[in-house]
């Protein structure tokens, strides 16, 4: 909402003559100070909105980053690799055709 000049004029002249000349300073002080304490009041709702927006989306991120993190970490090999090197400390590989206790069908 833009006013121009001539509306302005027409305003000023229109309060002078609603409250007389003695009140106009008041009435600008007035107005100035109203003015000036919406400004502040649009500045903390303003601040309110992008702190209460900012905490959600700097979470996301982080769980992003942690998400992103262990994914670079998985290795589905590795668990493999592990697996097998308890299964070899646990059951040494033994070559049956050079025991001669097993007892089943080894080809000599």
């Amino acid at each position: 909402m833009e006013l121009s000049i001539g509306e302005m004029l027409l305003i000023a002249v229109a309060i002078v003559v609603l409250f007389g000349p003695d009140k106009l300073p008041q009435i600008a002080r007035d107005l100035g100070e109203g003015v000036r304490k919406m400004r502040g009041a649009m500045e903390d709702v303003k601040t309110e909105i992008l702190k209460e927006t900012d905490n959600p989306v700097s979470e996301i991120k982080r769980e992003i980053d942690k998400v992103k993190q262990a994914a670079k970490d998985y290795n589905p090999l590795a668990e493999a690799q592990h697996k097998e090197a308890l299964a070899e400390k646990v059951q040494p590989k033994v070559n049956l055709a050079d025991d001669d206790q097993h007892e089943g069908p080894v080809s000599r």
